[in-house]
């Protein structure tokens, strides 16, 4: 089975515009295809910018609003699988979510964030209640977090069980807290036994400063694909025969004992 040639879109875009987001990435969608990649991932709430305030609710769409319809064409036409951060609309409620749309227009798979960082988050969304979602692309079991969530380790540890192989993370990491994406997802990958997209946005944003260092992290713990502090196209290939290999070789989860766990919950 061939790996999937993951492309990571690090960038804030334009802070409170869908049209310029749209346009840079149908632009990103493009690059991701030229460079043979099957799956293009951009951070958390990309379609319209994180510090956007009060603007949420004006700009929050349904999962099939239009946004997506023109996501699906742009995956359609460069033939690459899109996931994308937004502020996702139901009802009354606004949620904090990405949605994963593959190379033919389907809508795959779309995670409302269960746990929200801070003041502004706990302010403008209400969280998810579903922990584990998935969808299937290009012979790998694809799960789907945002940002904070996968500071949890309970949380990834749940996609392991569901046999997540590749983990997709938007994310809105800010200063000082650069940290995870040096040391945290790249030991959740290899204590879960999967590869983590983990994908930031850039530069200062409203009180908001932005850190990059988006990375793909392996099941052995290594970065296949790591950028710096601004704005890029990074490529990592997610393997699934190394990463059943390392599953064979590292006997994390088959050697627990769920049974002393049971005051974690």
């Amino acid at each position: 089975m061939p790996a999937l040639r993951t492309a990571l879109l690090q960038s804030s875009g334009q802070l409170g515009s869908v049209a310029e987001n749209l346009k840079g990435l149908d632009d990103a969608a493009g690059r991701a295809a030229a460079a043979g990649a099957g799956l293009l991932v951009a951070p958390e709430l990309f379609l319209t910018g994180y510090a956007i305030g009060d603007d949420i609710p004006r700009l929050a769409e349904p999962a099939d609003g239009p946004s997506a319809a023109a996501i699906a064409e742009i995956a359609v036409r460069h033939g690459v699988a899109v996931a994308y951060g937004y502020p996702e609309r139901d009802g009354e409620q606004v949620f904090n979510a990405v949605q994963l749309i593959g190379p033919d227009g389907t809508r795959l798979a779309n995670y409302r964030k269960t746990h929200l960082f801070g003041c502004f988050e706990r302010d403008h969304f209400t969280p998810g209640e579903q922990a584990v979602v998935q969808a299937e692309l290009g012979g790998l079991r694809i799960g789907l977090m945002i940002c904070y969530d996968v500071e949890f380790p309970e949380n990834v540890r749940a996609h392991a069980l569901a046999g997540t192989d590749l983990l997709l993370v938007p994310t809105a990491q800010m200063h000082p807290f650069q940290f995870v994406a040096d040391s945290v997802v790249p030991v959740r990958a290899f204590e879960n036994q999967m590869y983590v997209a983990y994908v930031n946005r850039v530069g200062k944003e409203g009180e908001f400063e932005f850190v990059g260092l988006s990375t793909l992290a392996g099941p052995d713990g290594v970065a296949r694909a790591r950028a710096g502090r601004d704005d890029q196209l990074v490529f990592g290939d997610a393997d699934p025969e190394f990463l059943a290999a390392s599953r064979e070789n590292n006997p994390y989860l088959r050697d627990r004992r769920p049974g002393l766990y049971a005051s974690l919950i």
